[in-house]
């Protein structure tokens, strides 16, 4: 096993995780920032005004993108797996 097929197996690794992150943490992200800009308008400041949207829209996420995220890594870790008979020799 050289070190070019690992840093190819790390870099992988990594942007599946970002991919995966990514996936749902925009969307909570833009929900966030929606709500801020709502209570600077308002002048509203309410702590739980902005958790319980950001929650229910990453819930929202998982249930519609989690067999997309879930087939990424089975596709990957079966990928892994399938590997490592030629990279033991």
């Amino acid at each position: 096993m050289g070190p070019e097929l690992v840093m190819e197996i790390g870099r992988h690794a990594l942007e599946i995780a970002l991919l995966l992150m990514a996936i749902t943490l925009l969307p909570a992200l833009a929900v966030g920032l929606l709500v801020s800009v709502f209570q600077a308008a308002t002048q509203i400041n309410e702590s739980t005004l902005t958790f319980i949207p950001k929650l229910l829209v990453t819930a929202m996420t998982l249930v519609i993108a989690g067999p997309f995220m879930l087939s990424t890594l089975t596709d990957y870790l079966r990928q892994v797996l399938m590997s490592i008979p030629s990279v033991a020799q």
